[in-house]
């Protein structure tokens, strides 16, 4: 994967489970055993940690397109001892009717490696249309002796009866910089902060604007929030579009969960994440999208649509 998962975004205790795994809002209550849909989960044997298989919201947009992308992403990004490389991996995926080519595409999330174990920590849309979706598929992974992990980029058509995986984008940000800015060393130290291991990655490498740092330092001021996607593994346009997205330029950051409250969840309150949206403003953002629509604000600097209807995304102009 080359960077390891963030120590407080991702491992609670000595069993190495995952915060907000499977959808859950939290940590988990007690050790999750399940194996990962689409896969094996590890022998009794292995050092790998067990996982649980990730479920959509059935109150999200459409729960059949994420379903998709993440079956696909786990059938390929775990295996157990023996049914390591690409071959193996074209079997599983072909055996969810999907195409075995995707595996050619799967870089990072298949590594060489005699088994491994994946947990996805959250699906978010990177856009949805009548026929087309991009779903950003968060996860961990761990391979004998390593934890890393990825976001995946899954880009999906419809077709019946499901929908149909077309192509597989994994993230790349690059190797960490030598040295750090104070803004995103705070960042990586704030335990406020929660960063999967593609976000975390982006931070270290040094290409994220300071003033998505800034911003990050002065929400986690008021609120514990757990990032989703920063620069890598998301569009590089506006989904639908030929508008450059701001995330690939280090411009940008989503936020999937609000002290404790998953933003597509109806039972959260719609008063935090409008508060969290206006203070997202107030931190800088001229570009605050998530599903709620609010009033004021600078022309356009607030908007709502199905693609943000499961997150919270800001951006900046610098």
């Amino acid at each position: 994967m080359g960077q390891s998962l963030g120590r407080r975004a991702l491992l609670v205790g000595t069993g190495g489970l995952l915060m907000g795994a499977a959808g859950c809002s939290g940590p988990p209550s007690a050790p999750v055993s399940a194996p990962a849909s689409g896969s094996d989960s590890p022998s009794p044997s292995s050092s790998l940690p067990p996982t649980t298989p990730w479920r959509p919201d059935r109150d999200d947009v459409d729960p059949s397109v994420k379903l998709r992308a993440v079956q696909v992403v786990e059938a390929i990004g775990a295996w157990p001892a023996g049914q390591g490389g690409a071959t193996a991996a074209k079997k599983r995926v072909a055996a969810l009717g999907a195409a075995p080519s995707l595996v050619d595409q799967a870089g990072a999330l298949l590594p060489d490696a005699p088994e491994a174990a994946l947990q996805v920590i959250d699906a978010q849309y990177g856009g949805i249309l009548a026929d087309a979706a991009s779903v950003l598929v968060v996860c961990g992974q761990w391979t004998p002796g390593h934890a890393g992990g990825t976001t995946v980029d899954v880009r999906l058509s419809r077709a019946l009866p499901r929908w149909d995986v077309t192509a597989l984008h994994p993230a790349r940000p690059g190797a960490a910089a030598a040295s750090l800015p104070d803004a995103a060393r705070r960042v990586l130290a704030e335990s406020r902060i929660l960063l999967p291991p593609a976000a975390e990655a982006d931070i270290r490498s040094g290409k994220v604007h300071t003033s998505v740092l800034r911003a990050l330092l002065r929400l986690a001021g008021t609120y514990r929030m757990y990032v989703s996607v920063v620069r890598s593994g998301h569009p590089l346009n506006v989904f639908g579009t030929s508008r450059p997205s701001d995330h690939p330029r280090g411009r940008a950051f989503d936020v999937w969960q609000i002290d404790g409250h998953k933003v597509v969840d109806p039972a959260t309150s719609r008063r935090l994440v409008e508060s969290f949206m206006r203070d997202a403003a107030a931190a800088g953002s001229y570009n605050v999208g998530g599903p709620v629509r609010l009033s004021g604000g600078a022309p356009g600097q607030f908007f709502t649509d199905n693609t943000h209807h499961d997150h919270v995304h800001t951006g900046f102009t610098t």
